[in-house]
């Protein structure tokens, strides 16, 4: 099955107040091969949410996302996306999304899917780089490995020598990052003999 990484820049916490203002993924085979990567902006309709805490993370003002579509032309761009892969989209039910706190991203996007009349084609299944963090480093403790005390992208990223290029927030770039983790891990799952 095909990993979708996925990550969202959005103007705050709640769904239905806030909205999407980045969307950022990197697609790839079963074999953890890249397949492409996607980046897009998206102007929010309730620019009173729009707030000062989330700029600071993601470092997108108003101004800045101006000339952004609207979620309503991202999605089929989004879409789009997908399918020049040479993903029929009849198939985005095979596709595994993948990210770090997961959920929080899908339930966003779902939201939107759901405002704009648009179905929402992807399956339930999901691969969340936090929980997996949470038990590998479970089981690398238990063994005696030093791990990190905090779970968040940024400390698991570093525990693998990994960072993000900037102090702030893309959408893109935090998705790599998050693929980048999911592929370490995976080395070690490789390495892990069961006596």
């Amino acid at each position: 099955m095909p990993f979708l990484v996925l990550d969202i820049e959005m103007t705050g916490p709640e769904p239905g107040w806030n909205e999407i203002i980045q969307i950022g993924a990197e697609f790839f085979d079963d074999q953890w091969e890249s397949k492409g990567t996607f980046l897009q902006n998206v102007y929010p309709e309730n620019e009173e949410a729009f707030s000062s805490r989330s700029e600071e993370i993601h470092g997108l003002s108003l101004d800045e996302l101006d000339d952004a579509p609207m979620i309503y032309e991202v999605i089929p761009m989004f879409e789009q996306w997908i399918t020049k892969l040479n993903y029929n989209k009849s198939k985005f039910t095979d596709v595994i999304i993948c990210g770090q706190s997961v959920v929080y991203d899908i339930n966003f996007l779902r939201f939107a899917y759901r405002s704009e009349k648009v179905d929402w084609t992807f399956s339930n299944k999901m691969l969340d780089l936090h929980t997996i963090s949470y038990l590998c480093f479970e089981i690398l403790r238990s063994n005696g490995k030093a791990v990190p005390k905090q779970l968040s992208l940024s400390a698991v990223a570093s525990y693998f020598g990994l960072e993000r290029s900037t102090g702030t927030h893309n959408a893109l770039e935090d998705a790599q990052l998050t693929a980048q983790c999911f592929k370490e891990f995976y080395k070690i799952i490789d390495n892990v003999k069961l006596a």
